[in-house]
């Protein structure tokens, strides 16, 4: 691959002669260009520059002067045939420089020629002309939002993150998949070396441990950890199908959850918690819940039983009550295109009183003997759509119901939350216990003409699991 830059500042340049990108040019891995620019000038005060037309502040660079520059680079023979030429001028206004784009230019380009803009930069005529070229592709980069004098810092680093990219010049490709923004896609983990310790500060015991297999695990939750806490951007763009539970388990403490079995180029998810819904959405809480509900239903009951269920107690209209009462908490978790794909509503006493015995057993004797400390709120519905089971989403829905209810019963005394489950409903008691609950009891729960018994589980609302 061949770069050439062109610069009025060319000694600004002088540092791609050391390091990997120096050695790699004097092994011809790569072959770099600097040129004066003013080397086409004509006057004697070699002059590249002059003032905008239609006004204005600072001067701006000559498209004659770079027309005559680029012309001499692009008729260099570069060793192929039809070779793929760029022209790459860095300016605040242009595209974000990224590892996807460098990764491409290494693997796919012969040529890059840089032109080094100055003051308040290259007449816009310079890439309007090369871009109507067929063999030649303009490419405008920045390397932030930040203004930088000239655009030669951003020539080193294109150059660096190309160049090292380009094999023969990095010595170990390995190297490459697990640094920041490596094929891996995440940040690269934290780095240790002798001594082991220094200034108080130790190097993390499991890296002396010897055991390869939990350095590697150690290594990857740590590049997981930094990525979720520094570049958000990143975890959303990952494959959520290459991640494993363990991936799911760091992620999940950040906020990042997709469903249990994603197709392949389903990417992590932030969901939004919605605590305040109102009426104009209560017809997506009842779609949702007339999906899920069934599915908590035991295999022997009639399907006319849980539709007169769902139509006395989850239709929309019940749900619009839910939102507009005080009794009632309800709570939903979107995905990032606005769909609800979970929900939990709670009944919420008056007092010191009991929520949900209407619906069974009288739920405070059934209490009675458990940890019964104050008033009893119903966790009367808490569903996840089909999808989004096991995929640790429950967590975080739990924690916000908490986390609410807390804050509306302050002043109570130890207040606990209950719920019941059907007792062939193994999977729901598995995962209320993994949540804090504990079984305390039994009850009959009727749905349409059927009598079910549930099993009787309760927590305090500290958000410990």
């Amino acid at each position: 691959m061949r770069f050439d830059i062109f610069s009025v500042f060319p000694s600004y340049l002088n540092s791609l002669q050391l390091s990997l990108v120096g050695k790699a040019s004097v092994a011809g891995a790569i072959d770099v260009q600097v040129h004066d620019l003013r080397d086409w000038t004509t006057d004697k005060h070699r002059t590249v520059d002059d003032t905008p037309v239609g006004g204005g502040a600072g001067m701006v660079m000559r498209a004659d002067i770079w027309g005559k520059a680029l012309d001499t680079a692009f008729v260099e023979d570069v060793g192929v045939e039809n070779p793929r030429r760029i022209l790459a001028i860095p300016t605040p206004a242009g595209h974000p420089l990224t590892q996807e784009i460098c990764v491409d230019l290494a693997e796919r380009c012969d040529q890059i020629v840089i032109a080094c803009g100055r003051y308040e930069g290259i007449d816009s005529r310079v890439a309007t002309h090369y871009d109507s070229h067929d063999d030649i592709e303009v490419f405008e980069y920045s390397l932030g939002d930040y203004v930088l004098n000239g655009g030669e810092v951003a020539a080193l680093a294109l150059v660096e993150a190309v160049a090292r990219l380009v094999p023969g010049v990095i010595g170990n490709p390995e190297s490459l998949v697990e640094e920041s923004h490596g094929s891996a896609g995440l940040l690269e983990y934290p780095n240790y070396t002798r001594p082991l310790d220094w200034r108080g500060e130790s190097v993390p015991p499991i890296l002396t441990s010897g055991d390869h297999g939990r350095v590697a695990r150690w290594r990857r939750d740590e590049a997981l950890r930094k990525t979720a806490l520094r570049r958000p951007d990143m975890i959303a763009a990952l494959d959520a199908s290459t991640l494993d539970r363990r991936d799911r388990a760091v992620l999940g403490q950040y906020g990042w959850y997709w469903p249990k079995n994603p197709d392949v180029g389903a990417h992590p998810v932030r969901p939004v918690t919605e605590l305040s819904a109102t009426p104009e959405v209560a017809s997506h809480y009842s779609e949702l819940a007339r999906r899920t509900f069934p599915d908590a239903c035991p295999q022997d009951m009639l399907a006319s039983d849980i539709d007169a269920f769902m139509d006395a107690h989850l239709g929309r209209d019940m749900f619009t009550t839910y939102m507009e009462s005080a009794d009632w908490l309800l709570i939903g978790l979107r995905d990032t295109r606005g769909a609800l794909i979970a929900y939990s509503l709670s009944s919420i006493p008056d007092g010191d009183g009991v929520a949900g015995e209407e619906d069974g057993a009288p739920v405070d004797t059934v209490l009675a003997a458990g940890p019964r400390k104050g008033p009893l709120i119903e966790l009367s519905k808490f569903y996840l759509d089909r999808q989004w089971r096991g995929s640790g989403l429950a967590g975080m829905l739990m924690t916000a119901t908490l986390e609410e209810l807390s804050s509306r019963v302050r002043e109570w005394e130890r207040p606990y939350l209950w719920l019941g489950t059907n007792t062939g409903n193994k999977r729901a008691r598995s995962l209320y216990t993994k949540l804090g609950f504990e079984k305390v009891g039994n009850r009959h729960f009727t749905v349409g003409e059927q009598n079910n018994d549930d099993i009787v589980m309760a927590r305090t609302l500290d958000v410990t699991y």
